[in-house]
């Protein structure tokens, strides 16, 4: 890739970033437009969950698909239109996707509410695709990460803010709340069409803006039997559909196992071709990308699933009783909590004393859960309830001291950490319950950075391969969500005096026990391979 080390490119920095913002905000604030989705349109919790498929499906349709055309054509296509074009294009796809949500909400369909839902992200899709090369060629390569971390630091900025003001958009100022039953459609396309004049807008100024031409030489290797198992997992994605339930009158929950277990077995049955013949095989002849693919799967799922179901979990009187216009502080704690790990993982990234580090490791934390209190401060909410959070804060510290920011070590520490606060979360009820399944996300914060650098060691001439492939499996997110929806609808009271929706969080269990496998698997694949894994420092990008 072609580096710009010769000026400075701060304002087309500061450009760029914006689109990050966008990514954080939305994400997040489907933790607040999943409960309230479920309750205007009267669904089931795995059928709110199909917002997730649909979000984190459309990136992986669109990264599947830029990989086909990229392949059958030997020509990079993100690089031919220019980075600065694919993003333009990306936030006007945005645009039109907010827009559409207009007739859509006006003809209370929630299956025209998905279908927009999918047009929006594979303009995300587009623009990330595009934008986190752009960050790294704007300058030397030494200074890459710290780019993609202050980058990364304002998509978690995105999520503590957007269910915060996606709330008091929805459902009023704390002062003067709404119940979700009485939420006028009218708010609902209010917001779409301020997302919609922002996406315009933002790319208005991309369009403007004197950007550097940023362009890559990298060759696409060839690797002609990686297009099968790809096909047979976008197939394996289609099955949640639930129209093919309606169709063949078949238990929705059929198809969902289905599309998991084909997921997993067309993996691992790659890695064992590539293991007889690696010819054809490109990057999957190697097998920590493929144990890395499902690290991948399973840790955006795992993230996403937590505070997906979050609204309906607290909601329950086990957990608070909370309507859905009072969970918006505990959706953006959630998803602050990956801002106070990023934020604290980044510091590795900047050459300093030690000493300077391990101050910083300590305060900037604790300076981050500030601003996530402050945030819901200024909106209204009463934040005393928050403050006991500072006890998983204070862990986490003490978890990166021990991890020393190697990615073995460190995967492994947040995925038992991972295991025990779930374990925890199951165990209690209350407000020790609420928070342990919370601080779920302090232990997802780190782990994007460490597995996909252990899943890329090693790989040469098909990094960049592997890097896609990786990006893919953002689709454990579109998977994994309803599955929890599935087990939350059908388990209830399978034990005694524990609701279903709290039962079915021993996925995320499942999800961080995988995690903290890979980090042991990752490890003896690399050794096999001569790897000195002690050398390879766990990551700090910008993370999903």
């Amino acid at each position: 890739m072609e580096q710009h080390n010769t000026k400075s490119y701060g304002s087309a920095l500061y450009t760029l970033i914006t689109v990050f913002f966008f990514w954080g905000f939305l994400a997040a604030s489907n933790g607040i437009f999943i409960p309230f989705c479920k309750e205007h349109f009267h669904l089931t919790q795995f059928e709110s969950q199909l917002i997730d498929y649909t979000f984190y499906g459309g990136y992986f349709v669109s990264s599947l698909v830029l990989y086909l055309i990229s392949k059958v054509s030997k020509v990079d296509i993100v690089n031919k239109f220019g980075y600065k074009n694919v993003i333009i294009i990306g936030l006007l796809l945005s645009a039109f996707g907010a827009v559409l949500m207009i007739p859509a909400v006006k003809a209370d369909s929630f299956g025209l509410v998905l279908g927009v839902e999918f047009v929006i992200t594979l303009g995300f899709s587009l623009q990330q695709t595009a934008a986190n090369p752009f960050v790294v060629a704007l300058g030397t390569p030494a200074t890459g990460t710290h780019r993609l971390n202050f980058a990364g630091s304002i998509n978690n900025l995105g999520g503590v803010l957007g269910p915060v003001i996606l709330s008091i958009i929805l459902f009023g100022s704390a002062s003067k709340i709404i119940p979700a039953s009485e939420v006028k459609i009218s708010s609902v396309i209010n917001l779409y069409l301020i997302l919609a004049g922002m996406f315009v807008a933002v790319a208005v100024f991309f369009w403007v803006s004197k950007l550097p031409k940023v362009t890559s030489d990298e060759k696409i290797e060839p690797s002609k039997k990686t297009t099968l198992p790809l096909l047979i997992i976008l197939v394996a994605f289609c099955l949640v559909n639930p129209e093919l339930s309606a169709y063949t009158h078949l238990p929705q929950s059929y198809f969902v196992y289905a599309s998991l277990v084909i997921i997993l077995v067309t993996l691992f049955s790659a890695m064992f071709s590539a293991s007889k013949n690696k010819e054809g095989w490109g990057a999957m002849q190697y097998p920590q990308l493929i144990y890395g693919m499902i690290a991948i799967f399973t840790y955006v799922g795992t993230e996403v699933t937590i505070q997906s179901n979050l609204g309906s979990l607290v909601k329950t009187a086990d957990f608070g009783g909370y309507s859905e216009s009072e969970i918006a502080p505990f959706i953006s704690l959630y998803w602050g909590s990956l801002m106070i790990g990023r934020w604290t993982g980044a510091i590795a990234a900047f050459n300093l004393k030690k000493a300077t580090k391990n101050i910083l490791t300590v305060v900037v934390p604790f300076t981050a859960f500030g601003i996530i209190l402050v945030v819901n401060l200024i909106s209204g909410r009463d934040v005393s309830h928050l403050y006991t959070y500072a006890i998983p804060v204070s862990i986490l510290v003490l978890a990166f001291f021990i991890g020393q920011q190697k990615p073995i070590r460190t995967l492994t520490i947040f995925g038992v950490l991972g295991i025990i606060t779930i374990v925890i979360g199951l165990l209690t009820t209350g407000r020790l319950g609420l928070f342990a399944l919370i601080s779920g996300g302090l232990c997802c914060s780190i782990m994007w950075p460490s597995i996909f650098s252990l899943a890329v060691t090693g790989l040469g001439k098909y990094t960049s391969q592997g890097s896609a492939f990786l990006i893919m499996m953002i689709l454990g997110g579109s998977i994994i969500p309803p599955l929890q929806g599935i087990l939350a609808d059908t388990t209830s009271n399978v034990v005694s005096g524990m609701s279903g929706i709290h039962f079915s969080y021993i996925v995320p269990v499942i999800g961080f026990a995988y995690i903290a496998f890979y980090a042991w698997k990752a490890g003896s694949e690399l050794k096999k391979q001569g790897i000195n894994i002690d050398e390879v420092e766990a990551g700090t990008g910008s993370g999903h």
